[in-house]
């Protein structure tokens, strides 16, 4: 036990100072370890493998400048970490298929690949699989070569990696900042981090690495999504309201109907006992005319016998 907690604490400090500065040799070294995990996992083929290779290629060149920055507690790089991050996911989209993309986004060491452990920060697959020289394949073609020429920064938009492959795709892009759990999911990346008031604006003395088609691309996605959101929420209410006065006027005219149809048998019953009273009257009369008749008749036989 004491071995597998030193072996632990060795492993965390190697990749905490590893990370702390991290070289080229480095940056290929833990993306090839992120991407050879995917590909064990997702069981991806080989074209999909140096594809993968790219796009976290471009991930972790991106935020090894801002990391340092988040782990201070600016907002601005926090903002610069999930925009990376949204960007990276949603080429992937493009990359796995629609039950490579749920497994994906199902496992968070793949999904939020980042979190911060003693005040540094290292790769979540790390703490899955301690190893760090062991690999399941072997390097991508190009591991020695890419230097990011199909990232967003170079390549612009859309993403280099739409209608590369025919098989379905997950549908629509997913942002991490607009799920309901993101403040969930950003306490446990960086809940260390005590986040710096008035610190979401970038110092002008700060280089990015992220295009401004790039950050549209990223809030057009986030605007887009609150839009289909709130138009579906006005359709539910619209649909909502319809049904309901829909069911009023039916009730209404139920109602209608309804009385409509008790008076009509009312005036029946009515005229019905009106008719009777008057076929009784009729009745009577008759049998009154014919009791006259009768004693008449009678009086006569008796008046001629005399």
């Amino acid at each position: 036990m004491r071995r597998l907690i030193t072996l632990m604490a060795t492993m965390l400090l190697t990749c905490s100072l590893c990370m702390a500065g991290m070289t080229n040799s480095r940056l290929r070294k833990e993306t090839r370890f992120l991407t050879d995990k995917m590909a064990y996992e997702l069981n991806l083929t080989t074209a999909q493998y140096n594809d993968v290779y790219e796009i976290n290629y471009d991930f972790i060149d991106g935020i090894r400048y801002v990391m340092d920055d988040v782990l201070l507690g600016f907002e601005w790089a926090l903002d610069d970490y999930y925009t990376y991050l949204d960007l990276r996911n949603d080429d992937l989209r493009w990359v796995l298929s629609s039950y490579q993309y749920h497994r994906f986004m199902n496992t968070e060491h793949f999904f939020r690949p980042v979190c911060i452990t003693g005040g540094d920060w290292l790769f979540r697959v790390h703490l899955f699989y301690t190893n760090v020289n062991h690999f399941f394949y072997g390097k991508p073609y190009h591991y020695r070569t890419y230097v990011g020429g199909h990232c967003r920064g170079h390549f612009g938009e859309p993403s280099f990696y739409r209608n590369r492959y025919d098989h379905p795709h997950y549908p629509t892009p997913v942002s991490i900042r607009q799920e309901k759990e993101f403040v969930t999911h950003r306490r446990s990346d960086f809940g260390s981090v005590n986040v710096r008031e008035s610190t979401k604006q970038r110092p002008s003395s700060v280089a990015t690495r992220l295009s401004s088609s790039a950050r549209s691309s990223v809030s057009s996605r986030n605007n887009s999504s609150s839009s289909r959101s709130s138009a579906t929420t006005t359709r539910t209410r619209n649909t909502t309201r319809s049904a309901s006065g829909s069911r009023t006027e039916s009730s209404r005219s139920s109602s209608t109907r309804s009385g409509s149809t008790t008076s009509t048998r009312t005036n029946s019953r009515t005229t019905q006992v009106r008719s009777g009273s008057g076929s009784t009257r009729s009745s009577s009369s008759t049998g009154t005319a014919r009791s006259s008749s009768s004693r008449s008749s009678r009086s006569s036989d008796r008046s001629s016998r005399r």
